[in-house]
């Protein structure tokens, strides 16, 4: 069966899960095209992310002219056909904010490129990443006569806007919707007519396990945490830090490794210079894959306090790794952080942050070992990328019947 996969910027480096699925379908025989509106190599620090750009094909790369020559085939090869995407591309842009009917004209355009492609490469069937305008291109490329379509909703952007995102719309003309957690499913069942629910569906991300459960020793002295992802309001990494100063009056050792980059780097960057946090924080900026497990393999636990989220794929593997995790009851994440393998506290709040960290640091070595065993169990279960695939192709393949 020939998929392709329709996604706004890919690769990236926080996109490594898109990655691993696709490489899990291709293990199971499918063939797969991977088409981008947009590439992000600046960023791209993995070489694995680096060969994953040389597979995709970059629309806007393509140039306006080739939209143009797209959009213009299709309404010339499909009048009617052209006339119903355009009023469901004006229709959505209606709804969204910001000049938001000229963004999805660029959309239609798009999406007459995607389905003159898929019909080229003779796809069965579109999967969109996220259920924001890459649901769009695949949902307009439908009604322009492309393949059939789904999407997977990560959040928390989707959650956000969903009216705006026309949610409801994309669920109704898409042959099924999925969700990466059950809190996400809750929500499409919110924007979905019950008519709907039964083709809405909980696929896990997944993450690739080692054969053996063999798990990092955990490193002697005192508590060090590590916190990856992109420096943004919703990741909480400036809560961390004023939790992190708190709790260094009573575990005065504490570390803390800040993976990653984005827009609040100065800030961050700032907060750490403060005398309070003197010698306690390392920025290392984006890493690849490996340099990730190397970092939670010198740590003793993730530190994630979110204020938004969908299921952090980083939490799937901090636990894989047999690190427990500290983060906030929001979205997804306590289906998966249960109290044998981390602690979870009330998003936004730095003293109870701050308690948290301090007891994580009082605890002993084999209690921290423990946990980490049973959360590296919890995830092999969950979200093993080959059993998640198999879910996966079993949907694709459904819809061709």
């Amino acid at each position: 069966m020939k998929v392709a996969y329709i996604i706004n910027t890919y690769p990236s480096p926080s996109h490594t899960f898109i990655r691993r699925e696709i490489a899990a379908l291709e293990r199971r025989g499918m063939t797969v095209h991977r088409i981008a509106m947009r590439a992000d190599r600046d960023r791209l620090a993995d070489p694995r992310d680096r060969a994953e750009d040389a597979r995709t094909e970059h629309v806007l790369e393509r140039g306006a002219l080739a939209l143009l020559r797209a959009g213009l085939g299709a309404a010339l090869g499909n009048p009617a056909g052209f006339g119903r995407a355009l009023a469901l591309a004006w229709g959505c842009g209606s709804r969204a904010e910001g000049g938001a009917r000229l963004r999805h004209m660029v959309y239609l355009l798009e999406a007459a490129f995607v389905a003159r492609r898929c019909a080229e490469l003779g796809v069965a069937h579109a999967h969109a990443h996220f259920g924001t305008n890459s649901a769009t291109v695949a949902m307009l490329a439908h009604a322009l006569g492309g393949p059939g379509y789904s999407f997977t909703v990560h959040g928390p952007e989707e959650f956000d806007h969903p009216r705006a995102l026309s949610m409801g719309e994309k669920i109704a003309r898409a042959r099924f919707a999925l969700a990466v957690s059950q809190f996400g499913r809750s929500q499409l069942c919110r924007w979905a007519a019950p008519a709907d629910w039964p083709r809405l569906h909980v696929l896990h991300c997944g993450i690739e396990f080692p054969a053996t459960s063999e798990m990092p020793s955990l490193p002697q002295g005192p508590l060090r945490l590590v916190s990856i992802g992109r420096f943004a309001e919703q990741k909480g990494q400036l809560l961390a830090l004023e939790a992190l100063a708190r709790a260094r009056t009573h575990a005065p050792g504490l570390h803390l490794t800040l993976v990653g980059d984005g827009p609040l780097r100065h800030a961050i960057e700032t907060r750490i210079a403060a005398p309070d946090l003197a010698g306690a924080v390392t920025l290392t900026g984006w890493l690849d894959q490996d340099g990730v497990a190397r970092e939670l393999a010198r740590a003793h636990a993730l530190l994630l306090p979110s204020f938004a989220e969908g299921l952090p794929v980083v939490i799937m593997e901090a636990l894989g790794a047999g690190r427990p995790v500290i983060s906030t009851y929001i979205a997804g994440i306590p289906e998966l952080v249960t109290p044998d393998c981390g602690w979870l506290v009330p998003a936004g709040d730095a003293e109870a942050l701050a308690e948290t960290i301090a007891r994580a640091a009082a605890t002993p070595p084999e209690t921290l070992a423990q946990m980490g065993r049973a959360g590296q169990a919890r995830s092999r279960a969950r979200h093993d990328i080959d059993r998640q695939a198999e879910l996966l192709e079993r949907l694709f393949v459904a819809t061709e019947r």
